[in-house]
């Protein structure tokens, strides 16, 4: 473990070495409030991160100015609070350029010929719902509930490009490796 000394607050807080000048952030208690994290840039075509790769984006940490870290070979680094401290990962998605606006918008207006699952590419029940006027309507109604709840997304598995901070959805499963807390009984 190694002491951190914040000069304007007066903390001492202990982080664990991961290599020269690395530390982590959620090994220490009350270090948070002592980073900055600096906000990747979201590309305008994908509103995902730039550095996306696999679901995953790196996004540098830099610690408050006048935190110094003492590593392990006893020497002491003094943050300015412009040096990068360590990377987190953050989740990012994999989106290969179905919009989810143009998704609801099709399965709205031109559901009933079938538009909305051409696009997403599924060119038979496209031209089943095409065929059919949508299935009578029923068809059109419930693809566009499962549209806009992003239910059916494209059909590469990728998933919609959403805006940065837009609507999106995650999905929630209870599967049997899913914790379960004990009922206590009264």
């Amino acid at each position: 473990m190694h002491s951190v000394n914040n000069d304007n607050y007066n903390k001492n807080n202990t982080l664990n070495y991961l290599s020269a000048f690395q530390f982590s952030q959620s090994s220490a208690h009350g270090v948070g409030e002592n980073l900055v994290e600096k906000m990747t840039e979201i590309d305008e075509a994908t509103q995902e991160p730039e550095n996306c790769r696999d679901t995953t984006a790196w996004v540098e940490c830099l610690p408050a100015p006048n935190i110094s870290c003492r590593l392990s070979n006893g020497t002491e680094f003094k943050f300015s609070g412009k040096e990068v401290g360590f990377n987190k990962t953050i989740s990012c998605r994999n989106v290969s350029g179905y919009s989810y606006k143009v998704a609801v918008a099709l399965s709205l207006f031109l559901g009933w010929l079938g538009a909305d699952r051409f696009y997403l590419g599924y060119p038979a029940l496209g031209l089943l719902k095409f065929c059919t006027v949508g299935f009578c309507g029923i068809g059109t109604l419930i693809d566009f509930i499962l549209i806009a709840m992003q239910i059916v997304g494209p059909a590469d598995g990728s998933n919609y490009i959403v805006d940065y901070y837009g609507a999106r959805l995650t999905r929630l499963s209870i599967t049997n490796q899913t914790y379960r807390k004990p009922h206590l009984s009264l």
